[in-house]
C-alpha cells in the first residue's frame, strides 16, 4: 500500500474543520492507496485539538504551542508526513469540502502522467454554488502577474481536460513525496500569502509539470479566516506578491516585473473605488509604499 497524508491546518476553526472531516470520511481513494488525515492545530485557543482528538479518534492531531502561520503550519504537518514515510502529501484548508472522488481524481491524475509533480482540483465557492474560485492558475513573473483563472464564473462545463497550469492553490496542493524533497517545503519568510505560489515557480523550475484536475472537486468558504476582500488582506496579499516577484525575476523579467505590478495594483485600487470599498483601495498605495522601502510585512501599516 501506499501512503498519502491529508494535512488540514486549522487555527480557531473547529467548526469549518470538522465540516471538512465528515466530507473525506467519504472520501475514495485508488485501491492501493491509504489515505491518512492529520489535522495540524496551530496554537488554536478554542479547545480545537481536544475536541478532534474525542471526535475522530481515527485522525491525527499535531497541537503545535503557537500560530506558525500558513508556511509554518503546514511545513510542520510535511515533515510528519515525511517522517512516517507518506508517498505523497496533499495540503488542504480546513475551510473547504470535498467531493468523495477528489482525492481518487488527483492521485489518478499524477499517475497517468509521469512529468507531473503536482495537482490541484477545480474549485468552488462554498457549497452548494457552481461559481468557479480556481480553474487552474496564471504566474507570470516577467509581467508581476498570479491570478485564478475562471474565478467568479458559473461552472458550464467549459473546463473538462486534466491541463498543466501555472500554478497550484495552496488551499488544495498534492505533490509526490519525491517533489516535496527535492523542491522543499513552503518558504516561511512569507507573512502571510504567495507561499503556494513561490512553491509553484520553485517546482516549475525543477522541471515539474503542474496539473489542474477538473474531475477533482472542492467547495471553498474563502477567507473564513482573515475576512473577504478585506484591508488587512488586499495589503497582505500585495506584499507577499510583491516579495515574490522580486525574488523570482530571471533575465529581462528583473526589468519589467514591477512596472507591470505596479500598473495592476492601481487599477486594482480604481476598481475598489468604483465599487464603493474606498478603504481597502486606499491600502494599496499604502503597501506599496511600505513594499518599496523595505518594511517587513507584518507590520504593515492599516
Amino acid at each position: 500500500m501506499k501512503r498519502l497524508s491529508v494535512i488540514v491546518l486549522n487555527w480557531n476553526g473547529l467548526a469549518d474543520t470538522r465540516a471538512l472531516l465528515d466530507t473525506l470520511a467519504l472520501s475514495r481513494a485508488p485501491a492501493a492507496w491509504d489515505v491518512q488525515i492529520l489535522v495540524v492545530d496551530n496554537g488554536s485557543a478554542d479547545g480545537s485539538a481536544e475536541t478532534l482528538r474525542a471526535a475522530y479518534p481515527q485522525v491525527e492531531v499535531l497541537a503545535l504551542p503557537e500560530n506558525l502561520r500558513f508556511a509554518g503550519g503546514n511545513n510542520a504537518g510535511l515533515r510528519r508526513a515525511l517522517d512516517q514515510g507518506a508517498d505523497a502529501m496533499l495540503l488542504l484548508n480546513n475551510d473547504t469540502e470535498a467531493d468523495p472522488g477528489m482525492i481518487e481524481h488527483l492521485v489518478l491524475a499524477l499517475e497517468q502522467d509521469p512529468g507531473a509533480g503536482a495537482a490541484a482540483p477545480l474549485i468552488y465557492f462554498a457549497a452548494p454554488s457552481s461559481r468557479i474560485w480556481y480553474a487552474g492558475g496564471r504566474l507570470w513573473p516577467a509581467l508581476g502577474h498570479a491570478s485564478h483563472r475562471g474565478l467568479r464564473t458559473r461552472d458550464r462545463a467549459q473546463y473538462r481536460a486534466v491541463e498543466a497550469t501555472g500554478y497550484l492553490t495552496g488551499c488544495c496542493l498534492l505533490a509526490w513525496r519525491e517533489v516535496w524533497e527535492k523542491v522543499g517545503l513552503l518558504d516561511e519568510r512569507y507573512f502571510i500569502y504567495a507561499e503556494d505560489a513561490d512553491w509553484c515557480l520553485r517546482a516549475r523550475a525543477a522541471g515539474y509539470r503542474l496539473l489542474f484536475v477538473p474531475t477533482a472537486r472542492l467547495w471553498h468558504k474563502v477567507s473564513a479566516s482573515s475576512g473577504n476582500s478585506s484591508r488587512w488582506k488586499i495589503t497582505q496579499r500585495l506584499r507577499a506578491n510583491f516579495t515574490m516577484f522580486a525574488r523570482h525575476a530571471r533575465g529581462v523579467a528583473r526589468v519589467t516585473w514591477l512596472p507591470a505590478f505596479l500598473a495592476q495594483q492601481m487599477a486594482l485600487a480604481a476598481w475598489l473605488a468604483l465599487r464603493g470599498q474606498s478603504r481597502a483601495a486606499l491600502a494599496i498605495p499604502g503597501a506599496l509604499w511600505d513594499a518599496l522601502r523595505g518594511r517587513p510585512a507584518g507590520e504593515a501599516s492599516l
